[in-house]
């Protein structure tokens, strides 16, 4: 039985997460599991509503300053807030000051929205996982406190193992793919109480084998492509994200996008909305090379 009644209005805060790298449009734009999530919602609640705040690269601070007090002057019924990751994945953090941003936004977000939502970001399996698991600890323990502190959900992805499979991951190794997006917004959509799809966190099926030097070959790729720019970026205080417009600025009417051949989403029974194939359909897009500006790591 569903738990919750129809949201007539959502507004999504965040960083690239938020703003749906990878998952690639056809146009050269980003869909994403917030974008998702306001189809299906939408499919539920004429005039329905959607913003989309987030920006790539944006830091906790960023995201407090710039974001959190459009979102809650829009007084949408729903909110998620999902950042604090890409600071805790540079080289130096405050942990202390990250805390305290994610207690003033959700402070500020909560009494602005009937329910609001955070999340404990998935971890890609890998030695980057591996380095950064105890400050991505940190933040989660964080995201925890608050939200029980002012009534806000908390969607786990973290602790799903099958979100760490390598193959839901871009090959920046930073970014879903569009079947890892689709699994976020199946989480979010049964974690406000809504009747279940399926279950996201299913594993893939097991991986082939692959050989040694196609590992090295790819490491190699992947360190041209995005470690690379990532690093420059870093040492010169830039980011992906800098000058670049939020996505959704404006809580307006939800229009689906509409791709080349026919609709964006199949309907899907039972679920009173729209979603992405699974992972046994046939593929709607070629396969994805990250483009040189807005692609790569935050």
């Amino acid at each position: 039985m569903e738990m919750s009644a129809n949201y007539t209005s959502f507004v999504a805060v965040g960083d690239s997460f938020t703003e749906g790298m990878s998952d690639l449009l056809p146009d050269g734009s980003y869909r994403g599991w917030a974008d998702l999530l306001a189809a299906r919602l939408a499919a539920r609640a004429p005039g329905f509503r959607y913003a989309n705040l987030a920006v790539r690269g944006k830091l906790i601070g960023q995201i407090v300053d710039e974001q959190v007090p459009a979102a809650a002057g829009m007084r949408a019924d729903l909110v998620t807030l999902v950042g604090g990751l890409n600071d805790a994945l540079r080289p130096s953090c405050d942990m202390g000051r990250v805390r305290g941003l994610l207690e003033e936004a959700v402070a500020t977000l909560a009494p602005s929205c009937r329910q609001l939502v955070l999340m404990r970001s998935p971890g890609r399996e890998g030695p980057v996982l591996a380095r950064f698991r105890p400050r991505m600890e940190e933040l989660f323990a964080a995201v925890d406190a608050v939200a029980a502190e002012h009534g806000a959900l908390v969607v786990d992805l973290y602790g799903s193992g099958a979100l760490g499979d390598p193959r839901l991951w871009d090959p920046d190794r930073l970014h879903l793919t569009a079947e890892g997006h689709r699994r976020v917004a199946e989480a979010v959509w049964q974690t406000l109480g809504l009747a279940a799809e399926d279950d996201w966190r299913t594993p893939l099926p097991p991986a082939l084998p692959v050989r040694w030097a196609a590992r090295r070959a790819e490491d190699l790729r992947f360190a041209r492509r995005h470690l690379g720019p990532w690093v420059g970026r870093r040492l010169t205080g830039r980011s992906s994200g800098d000058g670049l417009p939020a996505k959704r600025p404006e809580l307006l009417p939800y229009e689906p996008p509409r791709e080349p051949g026919g609709p964006s989403h199949r309907p899907v029974s039972g679920a009173g909305g729209p979603s992405l194939p699974g992972p046994g359909d046939p593929p709607r897009e070629p396969p994805y090379e990250p483009p040189a500006s807005p692609g790569g790591l935050s």
